[in-house]
């Protein structure tokens, strides 16, 4: 859900399977009847009439992003913005909150979240359409929190994977071992009660989330649960935008439950010095991400110094292949035919490794160049982020506060 699309720049590989539009159409306003006879009818409800569509997402202030990013999470809201209805309310939020359950530099930190408000405008997220806020400014959350964590399960929690991978210890571990307990600070304990609060206080109904994101929005459901439960059903149980990831070592197929919206078929994008693993900001040698305001020489000199192996040709088979079939897949991101890895491999099958580095360098180079000249004009430009960042704070805590007033009136607050 919270992750460090650009038409303007030029067409981007197609993200989905079929129009978000359409797929978010097709669950929130298709409606099965029975007629007398039994038989069952479809009818589609006005669109007037349907409950509103609430998109929320999070993005690490974590500065530039990186091409993982880009392609796995930003892509995909900017395309969901562009093509939903104008009734759908977008809220896209800079969570700094969740950036200090880990320590932090208090100058990098803020000089960090203003490239990453920067960079979401650069890439397309258009402020007059969605909101966009630095999660500290809307006091809400933090106040939804505490409420929902009255009613959430340690149990549940301490089973949750994330403060497990933060303090590289097994998944199995319990709170009870070692020096577990110790070592675990309550704010990494208690980030999914924060991030369900994010969600529930803006009554979102999708949230686009990674596979690796999945459990943390079922606890939110089961935060909005409990509260309903407790206090009458006032929260929203949100539904889930999935992205599939394919074409890396730990290929899955998501099965989706009732309540999963959408399956949009991303590649993984992998590091450039270990195409084993994903690309990370974490990884020691920068040349193991693209970022997406890096330069011309900066992209070629780093994909043509990209791990691959010494068979000749392309060929896209990311078990035995790792290091061409990432480029492959960086490749597809910016075909203007939106061609898939698979497909690409058919057309580069003869070229030689080093040719095909080229042709991947040139097209990142050209994918990203409206991004990068947006990205320097915006973060020279600190008054406009200002506005921007304000104004979508504004809007963000009047959202928050709707959900609020109904919260404090059925707890008695």
């Amino acid at each position: 859900m919270y992750k460090s699309g650009l038409y303007a720049y030029g067409r981007p590989a197609r993200l989905f399977r079929a129009s978000p539009k359409a797929y978010l159409d097709r669950t929130c306003a298709s409606v099965t009847n029975k007629s007398k006879g039994g038989k069952k009818i479809q009818r589609r409800q006005n669109s007037s009439a349907a409950q509103p569509r609430v998109v929320f997402s999070g993005i690490q202030p974590t500065g530039i992003p990186h091409l993982g990013n880009y392609a796995g999470a930003l892509r995909q809201w900017v395309q969901l913005q562009d093509q939903e209805s104008e009734n759908t309310k977008f809220i896209y939020s800079i969570v700094d909150l969740h950036a200090i359950t880990t320590p932090q530099k208090p100058d990098e930190l803020k000089q960090w979240k203003r490239e990453s408000l920067a960079a979401l405008l650069a890439v397309g997220i258009d402020p007059r359409r969605s909101i966009v806020f630095y999660q500290s400014s809307v006091p809400a959350h933090s106040e939804l929190m505490w409420i929902l964590a009255c009613t959430a399960s340690v149990g549940y929690l301490s089973r949750m994977t994330q403060w497990k991978q933060k303090l590289n210890i097994a998944s199995e571990c319990q709170l009870e071992e070692g020096s577990v307990g110790s070592r675990l600070k309550l704010g990494l304990f208690s980030y999914p009660v924060l991030q369900a609060a994010d969600v529930l206080v803006h009554r979102a109904s999708h949230v686009p989330v990674g596979h690796d994101q999945q459990q943390h929005l079922e606890f939110a459901r089961e935060c909005a649960t409990n509260f309903n439960h407790a206090y009458g059903a006032h929260l929203v149980h949100p539904k889930t935008i999935i992205r599939e990831y394919i074409g890396s070592n730990d290929d899955f197929g998501i099965r989706t439950p009732i309540n999963y919206l959408f399956v949009a078929p991303v590649h993984r994008i992998m590091s450039l010095s270990d195409p084993t693993s994903k690309m990370s900001k974490s990884h020691k040698l920068a040349r193991s991400r693209i970022l997406i305001t890096d330069t011309y020489e900066e992209i070629r000199g780093k994909i043509l110094a990209a791990l691959t192996d010494s068979a000749p040709g392309i060929s896209y088979e990311p078990a035995k292949r790792p290091g061409i079939s990432n480029l492959l897949s960086i490749l597809s991101i910016f075909d203007p035919d939106q061609r898939s890895p698979e497909q690409l491999a058919q057309v580069y099958s003869t070229t030689h490794p080093r040719s095909f580095k080229e042709t991947v360098s040139d097209a990142v180079t050209a994918g990203l160049q409206g991004i990068r000249t947006r990205y320097m004009e915006l973060i020279d430009d600190g008054r406009y982020l200002d506005q921007v960042v304000a104004e979508g704070s504004r809007k963000a805590r009047q959202s928050a506060e709707e959900t609020m007033s109904i919260v404090r009136s059925a707890t008695g607050l």
